[in-house]
């Protein structure tokens, strides 16, 4: 590499450098203040953050960095945006619950700072190593921060399985790409991609395919490896889960869309068979598996499971419009879970703290009628009910579904809507139909503006629709 494709390469990844040296900088700021430090270091990471994706949106161009390992393009810039926005607003909210969390340590902060750079960095990641190496800085920082309340057993649980799951997956992962580079003899994207147009595929590298797949699957919570969800997400201080399941989700999701259609296109038969199944399983698991479920971070869990397997009917189409369905998916969703897990957040006796089953909501349109009325547009969203976002989100990856002959997944998901609006509804259910028993304390303004501006978003998205299905089409466009 020359002098000009170094520096070619540091502009095109300057919003990564910024995350990278403002994370060992707040880390110094600190170590070096004391324990007092955390609401500090906190507001200078969202500010961080905001430079960085200011930086992305306005300076930063297109083009392949560093030996083509790392890629700039519409795509990985809208994807880029949702992460930064999704830890942003968990950065935000964890503000008023700092101190009852045990969130009030500067570490919280920066772990998130690191997390999110990894996450940056996955989403541009055209190399298997790159991807590889990407997606461990992210996991072993979210492994400390669902494991960052110490005094909480719970929570010490959650990071405990957190991590001996994702350390396995995380070996399927390296094995799986171990065996597509022994096949191919590549580990860039676009050479894997000529290898298999060139040769064909083997049976090791259907092997090789299968295990990358299955380490990534963990990451977004699917089916079959799903199991950490529930557990992770009743255990990890709420805030924490509020952060899991915005951006790293969309992260884990860009990455898969681009290994899946960029290195192995060739053999889009092969992988379309794995993420048909994994899709099915996700989609009826999630349905059902809410249904008992009494804690609301339980069901939020099940749900999320879910709504993967829906983002996932888009992309088993394995086309433009199924690209563009996943991108639109996961922005719709990341809105949804955001303003869902505000709502949770502010789920507080004025005497006794948090609480986290979903009978506690009984009555809250006569005591809340705000909060009451924002969480019922997102439960409705979720559900997929006509005309809030998440019925857009929904309709969009089954037309691609259908553009492509997959009927059978299209039913089927059809029919695990149906099923997983009953639990959305019961929660709407007891908040405008059972009696109050208790009431909630003051709701933090911050929390308000989140799961307000959720539920404006998602009421009107029919209006704002246009401009964003554009710009999907614009990111969907880059693999086509």
């Amino acid at each position: 590499m020359t002098a000009d494709t170094i520096l070619a390469s540091l502009q095109l990844s300057t919003p990564e450098i910024i995350l990278a040296v403002g994370a060992l900088v707040l880390l110094m700021i600190g170590v070096f203040s004391g324990e007092r430090s955390g609401t500090t270091v906190t507001g200078l990471a969202v500010a961080l953050l905001i430079v960085a994706g200011l930086w992305l949106v306005t300076v930063t161009g297109e083009g392949a960095a560093y030996g083509g390992a790392f890629l700039s393009d519409p795509f990985a810039k809208f994807m880029k945006v949702l992460s930064l926005i999704g830890s942003i607003t968990a950065l935000v909210m964890t503000v008023g619950h700092a101190r009852t969390e045990q969130l009030d340590r500067f570490e919280f902060p920066v772990l998130i700072v690191l997390a999110t750079l990894g996450m940056m960095l996955m989403i541009s990641a055209n190399d298997l190593i790159s991807l590889y190496l990407s997606l461990e800085l992210q996991s072993l920082a979210l492994y400390v921060v669902a494991a960052i309340n110490r005094e909480s057993l719970r929570s010490t649980e959650a990071g405990l399985k957190y991590f001996v799951l994702g350390a396995l997956s995380s070996g399927m992962l390296l094995y799986g790409m171990s065996l597509v580079y022994g096949f191919t003899g590549h580990t860039g994207f676009h050479e894997i991609a000529a290898a298999l147009s060139a040769e064909g595929r083997s049976l090791g590298l259907v092997f090789g395919l299968v295990f990358v797949l299955a380490g990534i699957a963990f990451k977004i919570s699917a089916v079959p490896f799903h199991m950490w969800t529930p557990d992770v997400y009743e255990g990890a201080p709420t805030p924490v889960t509020a952060f899991f399941s915005g951006a790293p989700k969309v992260a884990a999701m860009a990455m898969m869309v681009r290994i899946v259609i960029e290195a192995f296109e060739p053999i889009a038969v092969d992988w379309q068979q794995i993420v048909v199944f994994i899709s099915i399983a996700s989609m009826v698991l999630g349905a059902f598996g809410a249904i008992g479920q009494r804690n609301i971070k339980r069901m939020m869990a099940y749900s999320s499971i879910g709504h993967m397997g829906y983002a996932l009917v888009g992309l088993a189409s394995g086309s433009m419009a199924g690209v563009r369905g996943v991108v639109l998916y996961m922005l719709v969703y990341m809105v949804m879970t955001l303003g869902a897990f505000a709502c949770i957040l502010a789920m507080r006796r004025k005497e006794g703290g948090n609480v986290e089953n979903i009978d506690d909501l009984a009555g809250l349109s006569a005591t809340n009628p705000f909060m009451a009325t924002a969480m019922t547009v997102i439960m409705f969203s979720l559900a997929g009910i006509p005309p809030l976002g998440g019925f857009f989100a929904k309709y969009f990856v089954f037309m691609a579904a259908i553009e492509a002959h997959l009927y059978a997944l299209s039913v089927i998901g059809v029919l695990a809507s149906v099923v997983g609006a009953y639990y959305y509804l019961r929660v709407v259910k007891v908040m405008w139909f059972d009696e109050a028993t208790d009431e909630f304390a003051r709701t933090a303004g911050e929390l308000k503006l989140v799961f307000g501006i959720s539920g404006l978003f998602l009421a009107g998205y029919v209006l704002i629709g246009g401009p964003i299905g554009s710009a999907a089409e614009a990111a969907a466009r880059t693999f086509f």
